[in-house]
């Protein structure tokens, strides 16, 4: 796996919901930058998309486990 994956993997709740807000928002201010024409790296707004996916991805797969060992 990747450093990335495993990063997000060992975050606990908090700190991805919190790191899920920030790409987000990043991922805001990039759109507007882009239609104001200020972005220079056109491929950091797929990177944010990707990122807010996996962790999207975590977040799910975690509240699945969880509801499982629950039942």
């Amino acid at each position: 796996m990747t450093k990335k994956t495993d990063n997000i993997k060992t975050a606990s709740l908090e700190d991805l919901h919190k790191l899920l807000s920030e790409k987000r928002e990043a991922g805001r201010v990039f759109r507007f930058g882009v239609s104001g024409s200020k972005v220079k790296n056109v491929k950091e707004g797929m990177k944010l998309r990707k990122e807010v996916a996996r962790i999207l991805t975590e977040l799910s797969s975690r509240a699945k486990t969880f509801r499982t060992k629950i039942i």
